[in-house]
Order: C-alpha cells, then structure tokens, then sequence
C-alpha cells in the first residue's frame, strides 16, 4: 500500500482515532490475518462470533503493526474505528486508488476460469511493467480491496478477479476499484442457485462492462452468445475473442498435445503469430485469448504475446496441475472447485489425454465430487455432470459422498456407455478404490467443489513419486 497517515486513513473511511497518532504513518501492508507479516501495516480486527480480530488487535501491534482498523477500542492499541470494517476495508482501497492515476485496473468475471486468465493476464503484463495479480482467488469483497491495496506508486497493472453472488455485487466492487479494461469469460451455471437462470447470471455480470469508461476496454468471449450479447450494454470499445471468424482476437488451427496442452495461431488485427500453451485443457484457448486481448491493450505486440502466452506457467494451485506418476499414472488435479461447466471442460481435458494422438489410448478416471450453490437446480445439475462423464468416454467414474450421487444416475441412463462407476462415501473410501483399481498408464481427473476432493490428489501425490 502506499504510505499514508492514520489521520488520512481515518478521513478516507470515515472513522476516529482511538489512542492514535494523527501523523503515525501506515508504511506496510494491511492484513487481516495476524500470521502474516505486519511490520509498519494496519492489521483489521474483524468481528465474529467464534474468532474476533480484535482479541489479537494488541499482539498485531507488538508484531510491528501501525495501528488496527476495528469497530471497538481496544485498551493501549491504537486504532482506527468504524461503524462497518469490511466497508472500511473497501473505501480504504478506492482512496488509495484513486492516488495511482499511472494505474490500470483489469476486472475479470466470468461463472469459470476467472483465476486461470487473471494468472495468464498477469504474467503477461508483468512483461510491461509491475503487475499486482496475486496466486488465489480472491473475488469478493474482502479478497478484492485486500489485493487492490497491494498496489503502490510503482504498480504499473492491478489484475482483479471479480465475483457475484446476486445483483449489484460486481457493480460494488467496480465502485471499490473502477476497471480499466474489463474481461467477460463466460455465463455458466455457477451460483445458478442463487441467481435463478443463466438470463440473470448474465445481468449480473454485465455490470462489470457497464462500469468501464467511454475510453476503455470491454473483452468480450464472442463464442458464449450471453457474453457476446452485452456488448450493447457499455460505452467502452468492444473486442471480441473466440474461435470464430469475427473476432477480433481469434485461434485458428487449434490442436492439443499428449498431455492436452493447446497450440494455435494468434490472430489480430495487427498481425498473428504462433503460440503453444504450457497449460492443459482446450478450454485455456479461450482464457489465454482473453489475456492476448488485454496485453494487447495494454501496448504489447502480437510477437511479443505470442512469446509471453508459450511461457505461461500455472500460478495457483489446484487448477489444471497434471503431473506424472512414476508408475505412469497421470493424474490431473483440478480439485479447487467445480461447477458443471468447469467440470465439462475438465473432462473434455481427461478424453483429450486418454486419446492423445502421439500414442496408445489410455484408460480415464474422474473422481468427482459434490458440486455447491446449484440451488433447484442441483439434481438435474449433478446429473448432467455424470451425463457429460459417461459421453465424453470416461472408463471409470468414482462418484464421492451421498450428495454427489445423481452424478452416478446421470452416467448411468446414457445407454451406450460401456464405462463402470462407483459411489463412494468419502475422500479415504475413494482414496481406497483407487488404491485397488488403478492401473499404470491411466489418466485420472479429481474435482469438486471444495469438499476436501484435493485430499485424493494428494494422496495420489503420495502414493507414487511424482516425476517431471
């Protein structure tokens, strides 16, 4: 964060010093989480029923803390108070913001594949100039002012993943830290249970490009009509990207390797080049256009890109990490979270490795697991899961927790499937299966949305010595 004074952090959210020093100046990080380091920051005490941030406001300070933002004194720690810490948190980020007008702001929202092109788009940038896209997700409106005040006067790009929940959530954190250049992926089934239909999934997230000014950017996926549609809903300049012939920003003569790593030619309007993904999943195509489209606003050149996109590396874990056993099992960990469309796309990843066209076909097994927030839809969710399994050739499916069942009933009533699946009770039940079934040579994808799933992975990880 840059440096500021309690008495301007206490004007920017509207607080009072409590046994405070107007003029000690804040010249760390600021931190909710006292393990983390606190040397000259601001730690926020937040309040709650089970852990109270201000129970650990006093040791924050003997760790090097400038002061606590809270909503009560603390004896002996200076502070600042407000009504509201999660609101402070969030207008302390648009004050320090709106002091970085070198600063280019990049919102990406998306039901999938939000942290996958904030990694890309990152690393890209980070060829330009200093660049603050942290590993993670970190979407909400904790996550999204906590990364947006790791910003200073040196910070060239500030890359934000931005997430809803319902309506107004991504016109709220537009407000936090207005974008620049704002990305569209895609409009899936994610939170589908608490928006209601897909039409309402996309207003939502239609925000994020009503909020972007007269001179800026709006990428959007022209492949996704949904997404593609809201290009009359912003003011800024429009740039589609897809496989299509009318995007802007397109891949032509897409192919995947062994391990389900996509090559293509980049194409735009300045020139096209070639590009090989480090990444695996036919899906990275579109994620890695959307991070071409914004380097490219940024000022880079398509040779440039093109060089930058074949050096890509994945930055957060647990998101299309395939590695390989020593035993010549390959095991693709995608384990962080699911959703029926994200876990499609993984799957189509897993039929891609088992037919790679450079050698023998391989065995498939999908571990999934318990998919969140389908609401009404969660059944016929599930089941279009198992549905997408079972066509996409899956030999074995392992189905994990009684919850997760109608994954194994959707397999099942595709008729012409000739694979086996199998509902386990637990992550140590399929652990087991695993144990007993595996056989060198299969290609095995474990995902689910944060039900414990990645305790498979790494017992798969543990199993066997993992190999380069």
């Amino acid at each position: 964060m840059i440096q500021m004074t309690l008495a301007e952090i206490a004007a920017a959210v509207g607080g009072t010093l409590s046994e405070a020093d107007p003029e000690t100046t804040v010249t760390g990080p600021v931190e909710y989480d006292t393990r983390r380091d606190l040397t000259g920051g601001l730690f926020v005490a937040f309040p709650g029923a089970n852990v109270d941030g201000h129970d650990f406001a006093a040791r924050a300070v003997a760790d090097g803390a400038a002061a606590v933002l809270g909503t009560r004194a603390v004896p002996g720690v200076p502070m600042v108070l407000v009504d509201d810490a999660l609101s402070a948190i969030g207008r302390l980020a648009r004050a320090v913001l709106d002091r970085l007008p070198q600063l280019t702001v990049i919102g990406i929202t998306g039901s999938s594949g939000k942290t996958s092109t904030k990694d890309m788009i990152g690393q890209l940038l980070s060829r330009l100039g200093p660049t603050v896209a942290p590993p993670g997700t970190f979407n909400n409106e904790l996550g999204l002012p906590h990364t947006a005040l790791m910003a200073d006067e040196q910070t060239r790009f500030l890359v934000l993943e931005m997430g809803a929940r319902g309506a107004g959530h991504l016109t709220y954190l537009c407000g936090i830290a207005p974008p620049k250049i704002g990305v569209v992926i895609n409009v899936g089934v994610a939170h589908i249970g608490e928006f209601g239909s897909q039409e309402k999934i996309a207003e939502a997230k239609g925000e994020l490009v009503e909020a972007l000014p007269a001179d800026g950017v709006a990428i959007l996926n022209a492949d996704d009509p949904l997404v593609a549609a809201m290009a009359s809903r912003t003011r800024a300049q429009v740039v589609a990207v897809g496989t299509s012939a009318e995007s802007s920003v397109r891949a032509d003569d897409v192919t995947l390797d062994g391990l389900g790593r996509p090559a293509y030619k980049l194409v735009w309007p300045e020139g096209e080049t070639a590009v090989t993904l480090t990444v695996a999943g036919a899906h990275q195509v579109g994620n890695s256009l959307a991070a071409a489209a914004v380097a490219r606003a940024a000022g880079m050149t398509v040779t440039e890109c093109g060089e930058g996109l074949s050096t890509l590396r994945a930055v957060s874990s647990r998101r299309m990490d395939v590695f390989n056993r020593a035993d010549d099992v390959t095991v693709i960990d995608d384990s962080y979270n699911a959703n029926p469309a994200s876990t499609a796309a993984a799957l189509r990843a897993l039929a891609a490795l088992g037919s790679a066209p450079d050698g023998p076909a391989r065995r498939t097994v999908a571990v999934l697991g318990y998919h969140a927030e389908l609401g009404e839809h969660e059944r016929s969710g599930h089941e279009e899961v198992g549905r997408i399994a079972a066509e996409s050739g899956v030999s074995l499916l392992v189905v994990v927790g009684d919850n997760a069942a109608p994954i194994r009933d959707g397999a099942t009533a595709v008729a012409r499937w000739g694979g086996d699946s199998v509902l386990v009770s637990d992550q140590d039940a399929a652990v087991a299966l695993l144990g007993e079934r595996l056989r060198p040579g299969d290609v095995v994808l474990v995902k689910g949305s944060r039900y414990r799933t990645w305790q498979v992975v790494d017992a798969l990880r543990a199993t066997a010595e993992a190999v380069a």
